[in-house]
C-alpha cells in the first residue's frame, strides 16, 4: 500500500492501523505514481484559522472514500488528538472496504491493560472502559478480559518499590528454530562453539551489573533467565551461571525467580535439579501444542510423548510452579486441535497456561520461506475457547500484551491459579521498575523511580558480537548508574 503524508508526520500511528487489515502488506510513504491496482491511503492535515481539517482517503479499484475530521487549533492536546483522529478516519475507510472489525479496535499499542490503567487514573473505571468502547472501538469481549486483567495486576504492582528491579538473563541459543520465529536465537548446531565463551562473558557481565545495583541500593524482586532457550545448556554451564546470579546479586528480598526450559527436548533431570537446587521457583515448559503433525509443520523436533514426560520429571524433581506456552493459529492447526491441546494442558494440572496468538513476522521462516498458507487459520475462535475454558479451569488472566501481525488481531494472555501469576512477567509488561538485563539481544530498561521516563541501555544482539565486542558492551552498563545519579528518592531501608 501507498501511504501519502500531507502536512504532517504522524506515519508510525498510521502504518500501525494498516497492519490491523493488511498484517503482511508492505507500506511505502511517497507521492509517486502507485501501481497498477495498489491501494492508495492519502492522509492530509490542514491548518486553517481556527481548526485543522484532517482528511483521509482510500482508493482502491472501484473503491474510492473520504473521511473528514477537524480539531480546534487551541485543543489542549493538538498533536495527540490530530494523530488520533487521522487514524480514526484511515480505520474505518479500511473498515469499510475490507469488511473487517478488529476486536481490539483503534488499541495498536502493545499494552492495552497499560492504556486503560492511565485512561481510569484519569477519569474512573467506568469512564475509562466507555473510553475503549466509544472512541476506542474495542469489542465487549476485549474490554472485560482488559479490565479483568487490571484488577488482577494491581495488587501485583503494588508489591514494587521506587528502587526496586529486576534481573532478566538472556540464553539466545535454542535446538532448531521453530518457523514462526523472528527472535534473535541460534541453533546449537551451527553456534556450538560459541557457547562456552559466551557463558565466560555473561559470568563477566553478570558481576558488573550486580555491583552497579549493590552501588545503588537496589532491590531486586525477580530473576529471569528466558532466550532462546536457557536449557540448550548444558548442566554444568547452567550451574556456572545460577552461581553467578547467587555471588554477585543480593537475593534477600527476591519474591520469583524464573527459568525457561522451553523445548521439552532440552529438558533433562540434572538440568531440572541443578535449576531447583539453584533457588529458583518458577519454570516455563512449552509444548504450543499437543498435535504431532503441528510440532513438525512448525520446526520443533521434540513430540507431544516427550513433553509429557519433561513435564512429569520436573513434577518429579521437585518443581511445583510450572507454566506451559500455547500458541493459537499454528500452521496446520485448527479450533478442535487447539481444543484438545488446552485439555491435555489442563488434565496436567500446571500452575500457570500461557496463550499466545501466532504473530506472523516476516523475519520468520513462515514469511521467508512462503510457509504461511494455514498460518493464523482460525485464532480467534482458538482465543475464545481459551477465555472461556481457563476461568472455568480456576484460572484468571494476570497479564497480557500484543504483537503486530498477530493472527485474527488476538493477544497473548498469562493465565494462572491464585497465587502463581508471573512477576516478571506483569513488571515487564507494565514497565513496572527496572529491568537489568544481561547477554547478547538483552535491552536494559532504566525506569524513573515514581515516575514514567524510560531509558534503555542495548547490549549487542548477536552472541559473536557479544563475544568479540565485549568490552565496549560492558562500557555502556556505566549509564545505568548514571541514570539514577538524577534521583535520590529510590533509595530506601
Amino acid at each position: 500500500m501507498q501511504l501519502i503524508m500531507q502536512g504532517h508526520q504522524h506515519r508510525f500511528e498510521l502504518e500501525n492501523v494498516i497492519r490491523l487489515f493488511l498484517p503482511q502488506e508492505k507500506v511505502r510513504t511517497g507521492e509517486e505514481p502507485a501501481a497498477a491496482g495498489e491501494p492508495v491511503a492519502l492522509a492530509r492535515l490542514e491548518k486553517r484559522a481556527a481548526v485543522t481539517l484532517l482528511t483521509c482517503r482510500l482508493t482502491v479499484g472501484n473503491y474510492d472514500r473520504t473521511r473528514e475530521a477537524e480539531v480546534d487549533n487551541v485543543h489542549p492536546a493538538y498533536e495527540t488528538e490530530c494523530e488520533f483522529l487521522l487514524a480514526d478516519c484511515l480505520y474505518r475507510l479500511l473498515e469499510e472496504w475490507t469488511g473487517i472489525r478488529p476486536p481490539w479496535g483503534l488499541v495498536t499499542g502493545v499494552r492495552p491493560v497499560k492504556l486503560l490503567r492511565r485512561l481510569t487514573r484519569e477519569m474512573g473505571e467506568e469512564k475509562a472502559v466507555q473510553e475503549l468502547r466509544d472512541r476506542l472501538l474495542v469489542s465487549p469481549e476485549k474490554r472485560d478480559l482488559c479490565r479483568c486483567t487490571l484488577h488482577y495486576e494491581d495488587p501485583l504492582l503494588a508489591l514494587s518499590r521506587p528502587n526496586s528491579y529486576s534481573l532478566y538473563v538472556s540464553i539466545p541459543f535454542c535446538p532448531t528454530r521453530c518457523a514462526y520465529c523472528s527472535f534473535v536465537s541460534h541453533t546449537v548446531e551451527r553456534a556450538g562453539k560459541l557457547i562456552e565463551p559466551y557463558v565466560e562473558r555473561l559470568v563477566e557481565e553478570l558481576a558488573v551489573t550486580g555491583q552497579i545495583a549493590k552501588d545503588l541500593g537496589l532491590r531486586l524482586e525477580t530473576v529471569y533467565f528466558g532466550g532462546g532457550t536457557p536449557t540448550s545448556l548444558t548442566a554444568a554451564q547452567l550451574s556456572v551461571l545460577f552461581r553467578a546470579v547467587e555471588d554477585h546479586f543480593d537475593l534477600s528480598c527476591l519474591r520469583e525467580y524464573t527459568v525457561e526450559a522451553g523445548r521439552p527436548d532440552t529438558v533433562t533431570e540434572d538440568k531440572l535439579r541443578t535449576i531447583k537446587a539453584a533457588g529458583a521457583t518458577r519454570i516455563s515448559i512449552n509444548p504450543q501444542t499437543l498435535r504431532e503433525d503441528v510440532l513438525r509443520a512448525i520446526g520443533r523436533r521434540h513430540t507431544v510423548a516427550q513433553f509429557y514426560d519433561a513435564f512429569d520429571l520436573a513434577r518429579r524433581c521437585g518443581h511445583t510452579n510450572i507454566n506451559t506456552d500455547l500458541i493459537a493459529g499454528l500452521t496446520r492447526d485448527d479450533p478442535a486441535g487447539f481444543a484438545e491441546t488446552l485439555e491435555g494442558i489442563l488434565a496436567l494440572a500446571p500452575e500457570s497456561v500461557t496463550v499466545h496468538t501466532l504473530s506472523i513476522k516476516r523475519a520468520s521462516r513462515l514469511v521467508t520461506q512462503k510457509e504461511t498458507a494455514t498460518a493464523g487459520r482460525g485464532a480467534a475462535e482458538m482465543v475464545a475457547f481459551a477465555a472461556k475454558r481457563l476461568p472455568q479451569a480456576g484460572y484468571h488472566p494476570y497479564y497480557l500484551y500484543r504483537q503486530s501481525r498477530t493472527a485474527d488481531n488476538q493477544e497473548n494472555v498469562g493465565w494462572a491459579r491464585p497465587g502463581r501469576e508471573g512477576l516478571y512477567n506483569v513488571y515487564i509488561m507494565d514497565e513496572t521498575h527496572t529491568i537489568l538485563a544481561c547477554g547478547a539481544g538483552a535491552v536494559t530498561k532504566l525506569k524513573e523511580p515514581g515516575g514514567e521516563y524510560l531509558e534503555r541501555v542495548f547490549n549487542f544482539k548477536f552472541p559473536y558480537e557479544y563475544n568479540a565486542r565485549f568490552e565496549e558492551m560492558l562500557r555502556r552498563k556505566e549509564r545505568i548508574a548514571t541514570f539514577y545519579g538524577r534521583y535520590t528518592e529510590c533509595r530506601e531501608d
